[in-house]
């Protein structure tokens, strides 16, 4: 069980405690004094108040709730609590705030209320205390605030501008124009620039007018945007002679703010904690410098500031490390044919310098040499392996050999030039030889090969030869260092030549060429080679005798003397393209291709190209036209193929046309002129061919022609014509003779004889309908009338000779009287029937040969099967013996013979073996049947 006194014990402790946290919380510390001053310059509200000493004894921590506000408004603008721990010092507390409007334009009043901290009772407000603004002032004027503010680029600013009492703000603008934000009312006026641009002018002016027009009713104020500067870059410090310390650093961006605005520098040292005492001047770069006495490690910092901001960079070095040598002077040298000794002066003394020569080669490359050797005085430098009697250009630079900092600058650069040499290498040389009569002129040509050097002042020339065979004297003749040819005469046998440069110390090497004995040489043919931009290429065939290859040719082949070049090639060279500044389209170029060997020259091969082929000069010149009525014949002059021509001539063109249309021509191609023309174009592949026929022309037309010449680089345009006229066609007025004027003699001839014409072409035929022959009715068969020949008495009747006729008894006893007459070349008897004779007999059957008479303009069964057109035109007998026939009914006409019988289609067979006699009037005795 728990004893009452201790729980008395423990509970009245809890209790002391509980009573005084409740009396602390229950008491309330209002604020007892308050205090509200303005810092202008930097548009401050600077709050004092204190809550009393008790609360400051009881260190309590607080809260202070604190609100501004401004006399145009009935609202807070600010509002912030304040926590705070109060000591015993009894000291006032502070509070500052910073003000987005100028504190001149209105008037800013602030109070306070407070409470312990944990506790929700707050104390009474304060009273407003209130700082006045010069909106409350009798001012002359209207007054812009800030009057002069320099703003940093892209962060805002308010401005007011406060009128006079009882005047009202009219206008409040920036010139440069900028937008705004512009509030006006009453008697100030409010003006907001959000995010202020640099406006590449040096300040923006401010205008405030009052709704008046006097003088007194304007004011104007200045804004300068700017930025603050940039952190120094590259700071660094360094010494030549360890006492003088120059320190450099570069500026920065530009801050748009200048003269009393503009960044101010300041070099202070930290562990003497001295300003140094230095004049900074920028340029370039900025750079101060002072005497650092003794002291050898600094600490040096640089301060850059302007109204916007400040930076600092600091630089910690050791003297010893950071020295930067003067530059090498008063160079000198000492020089042979190959090297140069090269000496200078310095100002560090005492201290140990590496230097460095650069040496300008003539080709224009650059070499390096590092040195260390240091005299008392002067260092020096020996440079070899140079070339004789060659300028080099030499400069030099140090840097401290221990602990390297940086390079001094260059020294004055020295140009020096080695001595004299003998010359080095050989002379290329070349020669062409010219037959003469009993001899031979050789033109000797030599130029300096790529590894041949003079290595002198003044340069000449001694050209020697002398036979090969019988070792007589040699002749020699010297030349000035201006030529680089000569002519000399020989005979024809061997020679050597020997070429050899000397300059004021020795000659150089000679160089050789045999020209071998004069011989007869064949002939070689040319080969044609193409051209490219870059030059003419040319091919050859290696032969392993030779130990090298020459090329020559000409640069201008029209001079005379040309100038030769050449060119030597290596054993194994097969190929080249030989270019020159020379060259130019249309200019053929001959290429020679020698072999060497033992320095015997031989040539192998010729080539003559163009570096572009051109359109021929001119065309060839049409001296003869030979025409016919269909075709014209061209022939022209003998053409130049040679050098003279800008291109290979590969031919001609013959182009033709009509004068008054388009050609087309069998066999030739179009070619359409810039005009829209066409012309018949012949291609003639042949340059050698002068002549050529144009085929296929029409008479009596006019036509032009021309003919043009083409190389690979085509023809020149077509600008002059030729014109022809081809001869009427004598072949057409033949034709119109034999069609026309003998047709119509023949015609004028039948008219004349029409009677006579018709009778011998075109008989009568008697038409049968028409024949008294069919006057019998009363007989038909198939609807055809048929009459006996019993019935008829003919006219008469030919026989083809008499003794056949005497055979035909029905007739002789007609009393007829037989007539001979030869018709077509052999006898025929006509007889003539007595018309009073007896009409019906009957003929005596005897078993002899028979002749059919076949009249197919009378028979309709036979036309079925045969012409009915088609006169018979001979009789003649098919047998020796002829008979008179019964007629039978059902077989045409069957004379002589009653047993015999044909059939219609036998008898058609027969056709032409009669001859047919028209009947002009046949009697006949009418008998029924």
């Amino acid at each position: 069980m728990m004893n009452p006194f201790m729980v008395l014990a423990v509970l009245l402790p809890l209790r002391t405690c509980y009573a005084t946290y409740s009396q602390q919380e229950s008491t309330v510390f209002p604020v007892t004094y308050l205090n509200i001053s303005k810092d202008l310059a930097l548009q401050r509200l600077l709050v004092e108040w204190d809550v009393g000493k008790s609360a400051h004894d009881a260190e309590l921590a607080m809260s202070f709730e604190i609100q501004v506000r401004r006399t145009d408004k009935t609202i807070t603008v600010w509002t912030e609590v304040h926590n705070i721990t109060l000591d015993k010092s009894g000291k006032p507390l502070h509070w500052i705030w910073d003000s987005d409007l100028p504190l001149e334009c209105m008037s800013h009043s602030v109070r306070i209320r407070s409470k312990a901290e944990g506790s929700e009772i707050w104390s009474q407000w304060s009273l407003w205390e209130t700082v006045l603004g010069l909106d409350t002032s009798n001012s002359s004027g209207p007054q812009i605030f800030p009057s002069e503010k320099i703003v940093e680029e892209g962060s805002d600013i308010t401005l007011c501008c406060i009128g006079r009492k009882g005047q009202i703000i009219k206008e409040f603008f920036l010139v440069p124009a900028v937008h705004v934000f512009n509030h006006t009312k009453s008697q100030v006026g409010l003006l907001t620039v959000k995010n202020v641009a640099y406006q590449k002018v040096p300040h923006i002016t401010v205008y405030c007018q009052e709704s008046c027009n006097e003088k007194q009713c304007y004011d104007q104020a200045v804004l300068f945007v700017g930025k603050p500067p940039d952190t120094p870059n590259d700071f660094s410090c360094q010494t030549q002679d360890l006492r003088i310390v120059t320190c450099t650093w570069s500026q920065g961006g530009d801050t748009y703010l200048y003269g009393r605005h503009s960044p101010k520098y300041t070099l202070s040292e930290e562990f003497s904690q001295k300003t140094v005492p230095c004049t900074v001047s920028c340029s370039e770069q900025c750079s101060c410098s002072w005497d650092i006495g003794q002291q050898r490690i600094c600490n040096i910092t640089v301060t850059v500031e302007n109204p916007l901001g400040k930076k600092t960079v600091t630089d910690v070095f050791d003297v010893t490390h950071r020295i930067y040598p003067t530059a090498p002077f008063q160079l000198w040298e000492e020089c042979t044919d190959t090297e140069i000794t090269l000496y200078w002066k310095h100002r560090n003394k005492g201290i140990e310098l590496f230097c460095q020569t650069e040496v300008l080669q003539p080709d224009g490359k650059v070499e390096l040499h590092n040195s260390s050797d240091m005299h008392l005085h002067y260092a020096s430098i020996t440079l070899d392996g140079l070339q004789p009697y060659t300028e080099y250009t030499a400069r030099v630079r140090c840097g401290a050999a221990k602990h390297f900092w940086r390079w001094s600058e260059w020294s004055e650069a020295r140009t020096i030039r080695t001595k004299e040499a003998s010359p080095s290498g050989k002379l290329d040389i070349w020669r062409e030889i010219t037959p003469v009569l009993r001899g031979r002129n050789v033109t000797l040509l030599w130029k300096q090969a790529p590894s041949f050097r003079a290595n002198g002042r003044s340069i000449s020339y001694e050209v020697t030869w002398e036979k090969v065979e019988d070792g007589s004297k040699p002749e020699s003749i010297s030349f000035s260092s201006v030529c680089n040819s000569t002519r000399i005469s020989i005979d024809n046998h061997s020679y050597k030549i020997s070429i050899m440069a000397k300059n004021n110390v020795n000659y150089s090497l000679p160089s050789v060429l045999i020209i071998p004995r004069a011989t007869g040489t064949e002939e070689l043919k040319e080969e044609q080679v193409n051209g490219t931009d870059d030059g003419i290429f040319i091919s050859w065939e290696t032969r392993h005798i030779y130990d090298s290859y020459i090329i020559d040719w000409c640069n201008f082949p029209m001079l005379q003397p040309c100038d030769l070049q050449w060119k030597r090639f290596g054993p194994n060279t097969s190929s080249a393209l030989i270019n020159s500044a020379a060259f130019v389209p249309g200019v053929r170029y001959n290429f020679h291709i020698y072999g060497s060997v033992a320095n015997r020259a031989s040539l192998l091969e010729k080539k003559t190209g163009y570096l572009r082929e051109l359109p021929p000069l001119r065309d060839p010149t049409v001296k003869k036209v030979e025409l016919t009525f269909n075709a014209v014949t061209l022939s022209w002059d003998s053409y130049l193929t040679n050098e003279t021509q800008s291109g290979f001539v590969r031919g001609y063109h013959v182009y033709v046309s009509p004068i008054q249309e388009d050609c087309s021509l069998k066999g030739s191609k179009k070619h359409v002129l810039p005009d829209d023309s066409v012309l018949c174009k012949y291609t003639i592949e042949n340059p050698e061919e002068k002549r050529y026929t144009v085929k296929y022309l029409l008479s009596n037309t006019k036509y032009k022609l021309v003919v043009k010449a083409y190389t690979g680089g085509g023809e020149t345009p077509i600008v002059n014509f030729m014109y022809i006229d081809t001869p009427f066609n004598s072949n057409v007025l033949y034709l119109l003779v034999l069609l026309v004027i003998v047709p119509s003699l023949v015609a004028a001839v039948c008219r004349w004889k029409m009677k006579w014409v018709k009778e011998c072409c075109c008989p009568v035929i008697p038409s049968p309908n028409k024949s008294e022959v069919l006057s019998f009715k009363e007989f038909k068969i198939s609807s055809e009338k048929v009459l006996k020949i019993s019935d008829c008495i003919p006219d008469m009747l030919a026989v083809d000779n008499k003794a056949e006729a005497q055979k035909l008894h029905p007739w002789s006893q007609l009393s007829s009287t037989p007539t001979e007459d030869k018709i077509g070349g052999h006898n025929s008897s006509w007889i003539y029937p007595n018309e009073n004779g007896e009409r019906d007999f009957t003929p005596t059957p005897t078993p002899q040969a028979h002749t059919w008479f076949e009249n197919f303009a009378y028979s309709s069964h036979l036309g079925v099967e045969s012409d009915p057109y088609q006169i018979p035109v001979t009789l003649e007998a098919s047998k020796p013996e002829l008979s008179v026939a019964l007629y039978q009914p059902h077989y045409y006409f069957d004379i002589f013979n009653e047993d015999a019988a044909s059939t219609p289609r036998e008898t058609a067979g027969r056709k032409t073996s009669l001859r047919y006699i028209s009947q002009t009037a046949v009697h006949c005795l009418g008998r029924r049947l």
